[in-house]
């Protein structure tokens, strides 16, 4: 480690006391480090890195940034570049790695077992997702996953699964990026104005890592539920399918809807939309699928759009506050939190968070201790004794 710090000192060409004074060390502090006196500190190593455009991983192993192979998956038209699709990637997995340098890594609960005695992988995502639905409804207490909006499912992914979702900008013709280690659980997608494609995608994803398919990089272009040839997308639309729109839920919601000859009204098929927070097309899809609706009747649903079916079921406010959710771009708050508590508590530099959230160093600082504003003295003969004089 000595040595890699030495190499950084010298790619610097600068005196041992100037850089000392740029790290924020004393030269015999420095010194003492280097002569192996003294032990270098987690923030010394992190100002050492950043100075030197190292990470601190590689200070201490001499392992260089991990730069992901990545499977890609459903792709449809041109395949999304490797680089850009592995710079996305990487500013997830250095923040992981900082914190695992520190010993803070995020908790990885365990995961439901694939039932190797089911052989089909139809049958292996559908039970999936029933232990998923029944972790998440016994942790939300009463109600269902339906119920569940978008950032609150996102949420409870993080705290019961440990899986991380990030909603950031991803290369074109890619809607999801999906990789778990055994530091880290890890998904990413897009911002989007369809927003019930993001939650179905979320929900996709969910079901690779819950069938351990993520172990490398996985990058998913075009999501088309009932398109895949590959076992492992099948599944992971099986298990997306009924994590979302559960056949027990589905068949009870229908019949409380539907009229004594098992007729949907517009209406009725909206309202059903609205409740699933899934695409029209998924759900009619679905109806089909439990035979709930005969083969007639879901062209004509399929032609509904999400918009129209929240406007007929006087939903609307609740489609604006989707959209505006999906076309955010948001960050794991159990990352984010960790690297700012690592901050906070003098164990590394800004750096670390200013990469993850794409900021710059000094921008962020600013941010989180914005320098007092400059305030003019009041002159005595401009304040009347008695008077009150109220400061923000």
């Amino acid at each position: 480690m000595i040595d890699r710090v030495r190499r950084v000192m010298e790619a610097a060409s600068t005196s041992q006391a100037a850089f000392a004074e740029k790290v924020g060390l004393t030269p015999d502090k420095l010194s003492k480090s280097l002569a192996g006196v003294r032990r270098f500190t987690s923030l010394d190593l992190a100002l050492i890195a950043e100075t030197g455009g190292r990470t601190v991983d590689w200070l201490l192993t001499g392992r260089e940034p991990l730069r992901p192979s990545f499977a890609a998956r459903t792709v449809a038209g041109s395949a999304p570049r490797r680089d850009r699709v592995s710079d996305t990637a990487s500013r997830f997995t250095e923040a992981y790695e900082v914190l695992e340098l520190l010993g803070r890594p995020p908790e990885l609960p365990p995961l439901p077992s694939v039932r190797s005695d089911l052989k089909r992988f139809v049958d292996q995502g559908q039970r999936l997702a029933q232990d998923a639905v029944d972790v998440l409804t016994a942790a939300a207490g009463p109600g269902t996953v339906a119920d569940l909006e978008t950032d609150v499912l996102i949420t409870a992914c993080a705290q019961l699964f440990g899986v991380d979702v990030a909603v950031t900008h991803l290369p074109d013709s890619v809607d999801g990026l999906t990789w778990q280690t055994d530091a880290f659980r890890l998904i990413l997608i897009g911002p989007t104005e369809t927003w019930t494609r993001q939650r179905f995608t979320i929900a996709h994803e969910l079901g690779h890592i819950l069938a351990r398919d993520a172990q490398e990089l996985v990058v998913e272009s075009h999501v088309a539920p009932g398109r895949q040839k590959d076992l492992t997308e099948v599944r992971a639309n099986v298990f997306a399918s009924n994590l979302l729109m559960p056949a027990l839920e589905v068949r009870d919601r229908f019949r409380q809807v539907a009229d004594r000859h098992g007729r949907l009204t517009d209406e009725a098929f909206s309202g059903l939309v609205v409740g699933f927070k899934v695409s029209p097309s998924a759900l009619a899809a679905r109806l089909s699928q439990l035979r709930l609706i005969d083969a007639k009747s879901a062209p004509h649903l399929q032609g509904f759009t999400t918009e129209i079916c929240h406007l007929l079921a006087g939903a609307t406010d609740a489609f604006q506050r989707q959209l505006a959710w999906a076309a955010a771009e948001r960050f794991p708050v159990r990352l984010v939190t960790a690297l700012y508590k690592c901050y906070a508590d003098g164990e590394t530099t800004l750096r670390p968070l200013a990469s993850l959230l794409g900021m710059d160093v000094d921008q962020l600082h600013d941010l989180l201790d914005p320098a007092e504003p400059d305030t003019p003295e009041l002159a005595d003969s401009a304040v009347e004794e008695g008077d009150l004089i109220f400061q923000p």
